[in-house]
């Protein structure tokens, strides 16, 4: 039994399987609540016609930023004590949701490591977890994810699990993720762009309405609501939210965006709060052709704005566009 103010790291173990969140329907309310806040610029996520000369069929595509923050928001179970969440891996959309579904989220235990102890601050550890979401009976996401939380044991634990690294970047093997049936050349030119060449979004943008999107995607992390549970003096923002302003940012400067299909990694390299100003640079580092279109590989850098600039978002994805 996870109790109700954990889990601490000593709670767990490699192979847990944590509490199922109750399912979530990505309806249009979400939707709307979602593009309230990020102002993205999907076509297949706002106008059907879109979605129609491009998949054959009117129903609109959930954003896969609002599918992400559901899922890792109901992976929350594991992470109510969240010191900070230190890395994404291998972060697939196994297949595009549309609006109307309900999505449900299983967490494993895949590796622990305790961290490193230091006089008068409370044990902690890294805690490596496989995730995977699904629609009915169908996966729709699977990636892993690495919070570290505190232990309230009085010494280290001895896991010392790899927790793995970042393998190179492939391209071929997230082109499987682009329905074989799509036309994307239906959603007009592709946006010229060399390989190597950084475009900074020239608009940058304010995080806002940080726990209203926390509770929304039943993000259960304490820090996100309660100043007092940060080691910072403000609230630590959901790291999904700079992530959701740099999705909006990239459907600006990439022209007709289908879809993101996968994060190769992404590093919370900086904490970020409600207010910050973010500005976004983004470098085209490799790029495939998929039918009538492209695979992009595409490294999105965040900062936040504050008395300097401080790099907060370190984010290597994968999108497809005509």
């Amino acid at each position: 039994m996870i109790p109700l103010d954990g889990p601490f790291y000593d709670d767990l173990s490699v192979g847990q399987t944590l509490p199922v969140q109750p399912a979530l329907v990505v309806d249009e309310g979400l939707a709307a609540l979602y593009q309230s806040i990020f102002g993205e610029r999907l076509p297949m996520s706002l106008d059907p016609s879109a979605t129609e000369a491009v998949t054959g069929t009117s129903r609109r595509l959930a954003s896969p930023g609002l599918v992400a923050m559901i899922s890792t928001g109901q992976s929350t179970t594991v992470s109510r004590r969240v010191i900070a969440n230190l890395f994404y891996r291998d972060f697939r959309f196994v297949r595009p949701v549309e609006v109307g579904e309900a999505l449900t989220t299983t967490v494993t235990v895949a590796a622990m490591a305790d961290g490193s102890s230091k006089p008068g601050r409370q044990e902690r550890g890294k805690v490596l977890v496989d995730i995977e979401t699904r629609s009915g009976d169908d996966l729709v996401l699977a990636y892993q994810r690495c919070p570290m939380l505190p232990s309230r044991a009085a010494g280290p634990l001895g896991h010392n699990d790899e927790l793995g690294a970042v393998p190179p970047l492939d391209l071929a093997t997230y082109l499987p993720l682009v329905p074989s049936d799509w036309d994307l050349s239906a959603l007009g030119a592709p946006t010229p762009w060399d390989l190597g060449e950084a475009i900074v979004d020239p608009m940058r943008d304010t995080i806002d309405n940080a726990t209203g999107l926390a509770r929304m995607t039943h993000n259960l992390a304490m820090i996100h609501r309660d100043a007092t549970m940060s080691p910072y003096p403000t609230r630590l923002v959901y790291g999904g939210h700079p992530l959701g302003l740099a999705q909006a940012s990239l459907s600006r400067v990439v022209n007709g965006l289908a879809t993101v299909l996968a994060w190769h990694s992404c590093d919370h390299v900086g904490p970020a709060f409600e207010g910050d100003l973010l500005s976004f640079r983004h470098t085209l580092v490799d790029q495939a052709p998929s039918g009538a279109g492209h695979v992009l590989a595409v490294q999105v850098e965040g900062f936040a704005e504050r008395d300097e600039s401080v790099k907060i978002l370190d984010w290597l994805v994968v999108i497809a566009s005509p």
